[in-house]
């Protein structure tokens, strides 16, 4: 049985998350994205200490979309080294699962 994947990513703005995501939703690629507004990031980047406002997204697919899901994230974001983290769920909720599943394909 397949299981669900959440992908954890930031954005330099909501436009851009909401763009990204919605074409990864229309691809069927994940089935939702949820995009947080408000963060403030303080990171290490090609040798200098940075700070930038950011925000928060975590898209929802299946685990075997993974390498097909990072691909179309890293095409399709504007950062040189988008962060792409994955993180699988113990479990799911059975109807979660499910409409997981059907919007992706699955």
């Amino acid at each position: 049985m397949n299981k669900a994947l959440l992908v954890y990513t930031t954005f330099p703005e909501m436009d851009i998350a909401l763009s990204v995501g919605e074409s990864l939703v229309r691809d069927r690629l994940i089935a939702c994205i949820n995009v947080l507004p408000g963060m403030r990031s303080v990171y290490g980047w090609k040798g200098e200490i940075e700070r930038a406002g950011e925000v928060v997204a975590i898209l929802k697919t299946r685990a075997d979309l993974k390498a097909e899901v990072a691909a179309a994230l890293r095409d399709r974001h504007p950062y040189e080294t988008p962060i792409i983290l994955f993180i699988t769920p113990e479990d799911a909720d059975p109807d979660t699962l499910s409409w997981l599943l059907a919007e992706t394909g699955g």
